[in-house]
């Protein structure tokens, strides 16, 4: 559970920041302004958190109603397609920052001042609704993605770990709003994007692992090398870095080229030009 509860509460607080941070964009910039208009609008801000957030819930709620709908196998591959899935939405969710990531607040806070000016108080509410219902509907994923590839789970650990991931976020955004000139944040990110595709790399490897037990995949070799005398991954240490990296003492061929296909594609989408003119976000 120890592996898990790392990576239960890294994904939260990693989510929650960036939630936090674009709701504090919007905020911070709306207590620069004056009149009524500023004052309709915060309420109209917080109204979109919470429709954000209770978006996110009902998505974790189909999720789990479609689950219980499965048995058996079926169940099995709902739980791989999910870990892939999120592995992929990780995936995305880094490209899309490494390429936009600058232009973020000053696009929030051009469509904050639009909404503003025009008194359009349902694209303020859209704007905010949506961007913490991406946040939180990736966590609902990527949870999900990573529950279902453990062998083990406890609720009470679990909370733990979400209510960790969360005062993390918070304890984060406090240092960012009082150190945001000293701090280089950009190193601080980009720090965690590593880590995230870490991550991601380690939940396709889980995924494929199901399935080649499941004989939906065939393994292509038995095992191509053995590095259990030097880091064993079903031991503490080695269990931790293969749950945060994919890492296997034992790799079948399958899972060598699996992995290998995966950096490969990180390193191609990340060192592809970024575009001239911000995307919106996904």
């Amino acid at each position: 559970m120890t592996a898990l509860f790392g990576q239960i509460a890294f994904v939260v607080w990693r989510e929650s920041t960036e939630a936090i941070l674009i709701v504090g964009i919007l905020q911070g910039w709306l207590a620069h302004q004056a009149g009524a208009k500023a004052a309709t609008a915060r309420s109209f801000l917080w109204t979109g958190v919470a429709a954000g957030l209770g978006g996110a819930l009902l998505l974790a709620g189909i999720i789990l109603f479609l689950e219980s709908l499965l048995d058996g196998e079926r169940a099995d591959y709902f739980q791989i397609g999910m870990a892939a899935l999120a592995a992929l939405l990780i995936l995305q969710m880094v490209v899309w920052m490494h390429r936009q990531g600058r232009g973020l607040k000053r696009d929030l806070e051009h469509g904050a001042e639009r909404a503003l000016t025009a008194g359009n108080w349902v694209g303020l509410f859209l704007l905010t609704a949506v961007a913490v219902m991406r946040e939180g509907s990736e966590t609902v994923i990527f949870l999900y993605g990573l529950l279902a590839s453990a062998r083990q789970t406890t609720l009470p650990g679990t909370l733990a770990a979400v209510a960790a991931g969360f005062a993390f976020a918070a304890i984060s955004y406090w240092l960012i709003h009082i150190a945001a000139k000293r701090f280089p944040w950009a190193v601080f990110f980009r720090v965690s994007e590593i880590l995230l595709l870490f991550l991601a790399g380690s939940l396709l490897i889980t995924a494929l692992d199901r399935a080649i037990g499941l004989e939906l995949v065939p393994p292509l070799s038995g095992a191509v090398w053995d590095t259990s005398w030097l880091l064993d991954d079903t031991g503490r240490l080695g269990g931790l870095v293969a749950n945060m990296t994919g890492y296997r003492a034992r790799p079948e061929l399958a899972t060598i080229l699996a992995y290998a296909i995966y950096w490969i594609a990180v390193l191609a989408l990340l060192r592809s030009p970024r575009p001239h003119r911000t995307q919106p976000c996904p």
